[in-house]
């Protein structure tokens, strides 16, 4: 089958089964055009929240759709490829972080999105990158804050808040490797960009000392930040460090813009496992199911919409 015609036969099978298409801003440029919402982790949250579907098609990795399994219980959701991981996820687990309490008590527990059910079930407030620092200053002032698993969202969020955090040590594969980029040498290239900034970064905190230090635009944003920034932005160049996937959206909403990857081999190979043929076949024959367990899907609702009465 050629592309246009699998497009067509996974739009007819859509339409059939009420479902809706849910797809990450990383994932290739051929979901994203074909999905019915594109977003960040907590704009997907969101929409699986709210939308009015029998069934959730979800473009992105594991976690995500368990998530959207917790939040939305009686809708039947699929993920095209069982194998779409996340290095961050796999980097703290439920017994882990049960341990890490026992030696901090008290403690309030802020989980990034990107982690699995089970560690969700052990914290007390998910967040994203969107709204980690609100999600953090929401908290009781006196209390110690365990934030997991990210470092360096972990560590962009005590310099913003100035709270008594403790990071979990984990990190995303493709986002830790940016901070490896000479910044400098980007800046000379790029005199007149603005620089975007995703909080998973290496170079996160350190590019915040950078922008006051050099005569540049540099921005800390979640990916929907990004997008919003570019939307609104009078300037028509941009350096974006984050997975590259993004530029595809970026540049259908400013087809005059010019968009440079802080690195062009900022690639999750997870999310490029998501490919046409294997969405028609999660329609075909509803593979594959993710369904989280209610017992512990009850537990890991509660830190959940803490996340999303927090905007």
């Amino acid at each position: 089958m050629t592309n246009q015609e699998m497009i067509d036969e996974i739009n007819k099978l859509k339409k059939e089964k009420n479902a809706v298409i849910l797809a990450h801003n990383y994932e290739l440029p051929e979901i994203q055009d074909l999905a019915d919402f594109v977003g960040d982790s907590l704009g997907l949250s969101q929409q699986a929240a709210k939308v009015d579907a029998d069934v959730i098609l979800f473009c992105g990795v594991h976690f995500m759709a368990e998530t959207a399994s917790i939040i939305s219980p009686n809708k039947k959701v699929l993920i095209p490829d069982l194998d779409a991981g996340c290095s961050l996820a796999d980097s703290i687990t439920a017994d882990e972080l049960r341990k890490w309490k026992s030696e901090n008590p008290g403690a309030v527990v802020v989980s990034y999105v990107n982690t699995t059910a089970e560690v969700k079930a052990e914290t007390d407030y998910c967040c994203t990158s969107s709204n980690a620092v609100k999600i953090v200053e929401s908290t009781p002032k006196d209390k110690t804050i365990l934030f997991g698993p990210d470092q360096f969202l972990g560590r962009y969020v005590a310099a913003i808040t100035g709270r008594d955090i403790k990071i979990w040590k984990g990190s995303c594969h493709v986002h830790e490797k940016i901070g490896e980029i000479d910044f400098d040498k980007k800046l000379e290239e790029n005199p007149n960009a603005d620089f975007l900034i995703h909080p998973e970064c290496g170079c996160s905190t350190s590019c915040m000392l950078k922008s006051s230090l050099y005569d540049c635009n540099i921005k800390i944003y979640s990916t929907e930040g990004m997008i919003n920034h570019v939307k609104n932005s009078e300037t028509n160049e941009f350096v974006i460090a984050t997975e590259v996937g993004i530029l595809h959206r970026l540049k259908k909403l400013r087809p005059d813009g010019k968009f440079t990857p802080m690195s062009e081999d900022s690639i999750c190979e997870y999310m490029k496992m998501i490919t046409l043929d294997k969405v028609l076949s999660a329609f075909k024959y509803d593979q594959h199911i993710v369904k989280v367990p209610e017992a512990l899907a009850e537990k890991a609702r509660i830190p959940i919409e803490r996340m999303l009465e927090v905007v």
